[in-house]
């Protein structure tokens, strides 16, 4: 069965709309198509100017995953590429900047959209800085949320900055900082490296930045490799490719609460908390315009490390 759907000017087909791509949760590739094509207006603001990889399920969670950069030659003409430079040679990359993109992209079994922290005029230069708290298992996320509370106890009321929450769709929080694009992948991911070191010296019984598994036990890995050149975030909005569809969700702070659970946003219950949000309640609105340097923030974490 195919499907069709028209967003904005352009009228998109769903090949074999009715597959079901989350089998034990009844959730078809029309499915997530439609909830691209009513969250793209949230969506889009995140992953615009910024090459995607795909993670596409053509046979569904139970089938292979492929993780997927290039564009094939069969996409349509109106997804916009750019080239992403690489070891020997550069590999041509899909951007969404447009809600018929997302539906496009739904349509190929791509349920999952990771994106680059930097955006395709400055490719080198970063414009946000992630943290992911990571678990190691399903039972201590009471301690990912006091992780992530303590990053911005230091991130804005120590070093002047201003970060932002939300879950991963998985078992941990990603907080994120808007960056004013001044500073290169190698300076942001030593300042991050500086910050989740000293996080984990203050709180060492509950966050580490030992990157062996083997040496974290039971404590949340502040992970920060995602703020090298080239590497992926899962885009904001994004389904996660998991039991029960759940969405990668931005969070307003006084949201992390006892009544928090990693995965309670969904691609069922997502749409609703949108429309009841308003245009206003983004709790990410706003957040390119406290984009931030790094300079005054370094000498204050120079200070508090000395």
């Amino acid at each position: 069965m195919t499907e069709e759907i028209t967003v904005g000017d352009i009228a998109v087909r769903i090949p074999n709309a009715g597959k079901a791509l989350f089998p034990d949760d009844g959730i078809t590739k029309g499915d997530l198509a439609r909830y691209y094509a009513d969250v793209a207006g949230r969506m889009l603001p995140w992953l615009r100017d910024r090459p995607i990889t795909m993670m596409r399920y053509p046979d569904g969670l139970a089938g292979q995953r492929i993780v997927q950069k290039n564009v094939p030659a069969y996409f349509p003409d109106w997804i916009r590429r750019v080239g992403v430079p690489k070891e020997g040679g550069t590999v041509e990359q899909a951007i969404c900047d447009k809600p018929a993109d997302l539906v496009y992209l739904a349509g190929q079994a791509c349920i999952e959209v990771h994106a680059f922290t930097s955006r395709a005029d400055q490719l080198d230069s970063p414009d946000q800085m992630v943290f992911d708290f990571d678990p190691p298992d399903g039972k201590h996320f009471g301690q990912v949320r006091q992780a992530a509370l303590w990053a911005r106890e230091l991130l804005d009321g120590e070093l002047g900055l201003t970060s932002y929450v939300r879950t991963t769709g998985g078992r941990g929080l990603h907080v994120h900082v808007a960056l004013d694009r001044r500073a290169g992948f190698d300076l942001v991911l030593e300042f991050t490296h500086q910050v989740a070191g000293l996080l984990a010296s203050r709180h060492p019984d509950v966050i580490t930045a030992e990157q062996r598994k083997d040496k974290r036990g039971e404590r949340v890995y502040a992970d920060v490799m995602r703020n090298a050149y080239a590497q992926l975030v899962v885009a904001s909005y994004s389904v996660r490719a998991r039991p029960g569809a759940p969405v990668a969700t931005p969070l307003n702070w006084d949201e992390l609460n006892n009544k928090l659970r990693p995965g309670q946003f969904t691609i069922r219950t997502v749409p609703d908390r949108l429309s009841g949000l308003g245009g206003s309640g983004d709790p990410w609105a706003g957040m390119g315009r406290r984009a931030a340097g790094l300079a005054r923030a370094q000498e204050r974490l120079r200070r508090l490390t000395a």
